[in-house]
């Protein structure tokens, strides 16, 4: 007789056997990198070629629409209905990836080859994303199998190809197709674990608000001889002014950026006792910066960050002996659902005037990706996290959003579906530099973890019905 226990041990044995790894090195060898111009026909062919003949090899009704976006990869959309009475999960994964870098990834490695060492598979995509969503699909073919073609639920997946690029049409196509996408719920994966050992949910992501500090005094350098120590340099004031948005152990200082009401009890509830790090990465958290007070993982998961992403003055790659004209800081805020950033341009420039910086402007504020948040003890999440743990037999943490980005505000916007990300990676996968790699004891829990969770929806009992 079909089983939960026989289900598992499916999907396992798939992995075990070299199934999974022959899969992702096939998909990890279409160089669908987004970030890069002449690999637009690349994007075509990961859904084409490594996704589309495989889930209609499940029973899925797939379709490759262009994208609203002129110039954007497109999407596949593909549902599998057995019976409109019964849950209908919604999947995402993006099959984009960042560029390849090829000639910075370190010798015997190379980043459209995978390759296997020391417990890792290195290879461009397959942490992020091919990996992980990958690693879905394959767990519900496994219970498909187990069950003789039937699932007991309904599937619906979307896999997109512009992730790397801040998701350009995606908020578009799924708000125009709010009935073809409708469901119940989000399970989908992607980003880090809290440590590579735990397993995790987030129920959302952090938001991202850019914007550009620009400290011009003049059209052109003046001699530093003649002027030095007469004239402002730009350099030196823009310094200050961002020691006056933050101070020198990272404390945020515009506080009119943060929670007025500090963590929400319900977040400050789910991360008491959060291990944070882990792995490679781990030595990087420096426990007295940032906001005093916080646990790193209430900094991390639970309150907003301001970060200097590129600052130039002058021409570093060719110094000359010039006080320069100008200087420019391209900064980032990461932000819970808790702000509001259409008041952080407005803040930051009363406190810059506030402070004494009236000289320094603000250019080009904008949200690149917004937050989004599924209240941590919601029924969908708690059901996720119950049967992640009878799978796995250990504890699973549940953090109110993943430290990266992604784009559940679509969904959440658009369809109204509860957010469960459930993350196979770990943060020192390297997924935007060189030598990424995929951990496979972790990705080996994650297979066993949806065919556990895709067995429990067609057993009923879910909350949604």
């Amino acid at each position: 007789m079909p089983s939960r226990q026989s289900a598992l041990a499916r999907a396992s044995a798939f992995f075990d056997g070299g199934g999974f790894k022959d899969l992702l090195a096939r998909l990890v060898a279409i160089r669908s990198t987004a970030q890069e111009p002449g690999f637009e026909a690349e994007l075509t062919r990961y859904l084409e070629e490594g996704i589309r003949p495989w889930v209609e090899g499940m029973g899925f009704t797939a379709t490759i629409h262009p994208n609203p976006v002129a110039g954007a990869g497109p999407i596949l959309t593909a549902a599998r209905m057995e019976d409109p009475a019964k849950p209908t999960i919604l999947i995402y994964g993006h099959g984009d990836t960042v560029r390849g870098l090829d000639d910075q990834w370190r010798a015997g490695l190379k980043p459209w080859e995978m390759t296997e060492e020391e417990g890792r598979w290195y290879g461009r995509g397959t942490a992020d994303n091919k990996g992980q969503h990958a690693l879905n699909l394959a767990a519900l073919e496994a219970v498909l199998a187990e069950r003789g073609g039937r699932l007991g639920f309904n599937v619906k997946l979307l896999i997109e190809t512009g992730e790397e690029r801040g998701s350009p049409g995606l908020r578009d196509f799924v708000g125009a197709n709010r009935d073809l996408l409708a469901a119940d719920a989000l399970i989908a994966s992607d980003g880090p674990r809290v440590e590579p050992g735990m397993p995790t949910i987030a129920t959302g992501t952090r938001g991202t608000w850019h914007c550009d500090l620009v400290v011009k005094l003049r059209e052109g350098g003046v001699h530093s001889g003649h002027w030095g120590g007469l004239t402002t340099d730009p350099a030196i004031r823009l310094t200050h002014a961002l020691g006056a948005i933050m101070d020198h152990r990272g404390k945020i200082l515009v506080r009119d950026w943060l929670p007025r009401n500090g963590v929400p009890a319900e977040v400050r509830a789910v991360l008491q006792g959060c291990p944070l790090g882990g792995g490679e990465g781990a030595a990087t958290i420096d426990p007295d910066w940032g906001e005093p007070g916080l646990t790193p993982a209430e900094k991390i998961y639970g309150w907003n960050s301001f970060i200097v992403l590129a600052m130039t003055s002058g021409r570093p790659e060719n110094p000359v002996n010039a006080v320069a004209p100008d200087a420019r800081a391209h900064c980032q805020i990461r932000y819970t659902v808790d702000t509001d950033p259409a008041t952080f341009g407005a803040a930051l420039r009363r406190h810059l005037d506030e402070t004494g910086f009236k000289d320094v402007a603000i250019e080009n504020g904008y949200v690149r990706m917004a937050a989004s948040r599924t209240p941590p003890n919601h029924p969908w999440v708690r059901w996720a996290q119950e049967s992640m743990q009878q799978s796995l037999g250990k504890r699973v943490q549940i953090i109110p959003n993943s430290s990266g980005g992604l784009p559940g505000d679509v969904f959440v916007d658009h369809l109204g579906v509860p957010l469960v990300w459930v993350p196979h990676s770990y943060s020192g996968c390297k997924q935007h530099g060189p030598d990424e790699h995929f951990l496979i004891a972790p990705a080996r829990e994650g297979i066993q973890a949806f065919a556990g969770m895709w067995w429990d929806l067609g057993e009923g009992g879910t909350p949604a019905r």
